[in-house]
């Protein structure tokens, strides 16, 4: 993933920026200007138990243009998710509930012009290095 599909089905008020399955990915993207930016720092779906597991070794450090970023934990809030045709997490179009969990950074709206977004997170084992080349509109398309 290089980030060339990063503006497919984005809400209107806010930009989500995705994570990794794992390992390390450099990805570019146009970002709107206007809106606040998501990003998982470390994240996970599954049952309370798995993400009490998760948590417990969740660590996490986001910069964004060489300023520290300090993520927010959610323990593990019920989700529902609709999954689409072929997608990685349910390989199949149907809708579930489930436990999500994970480390999370939202940023304001950025400045108009080219950003620098590192994010590493590591929960045991699984660990990612995601690192974007964003480039922010001047105004909101």
């Amino acid at each position: 993933m290089d980030g060339s599909d990063c503006g497919r089905h984005q809400p209107h008020d806010v930009w989500f920026l995705a994570g990794t399955f794992g390992g390390q990915v450099k990805r570019a993207c146009k970002v709107p200007g206007g809106r606040p930016i998501a990003v998982p720092v470390i994240n996970h779906v599954g049952d309370r138990a798995s993400c009490t597991a998760f948590m417990s070794g969740a660590s996490g450090t986001v910069l964004f243009d060489g300023k520290v970023v300090a993520p927010e934990a959610y323990e593990g809030d019920s989700i529902t998710v609709r999954g689409a045709q072929g997608n990685p997490v349910t390989g199949e179009e149907r809708r579930f509930t489930a436990t999500g969990c994970g480390l999370w950074v939202q940023l304001p709206p950025p400045a108009p012009g080219t950003h620098a977004l590192k994010v590493r997170g590591r929960s045991g084992d699984f660990a990612i290095v995601v690192d974007y080349a964003l480039t922010v509109a001047a105004s909101a398309t």
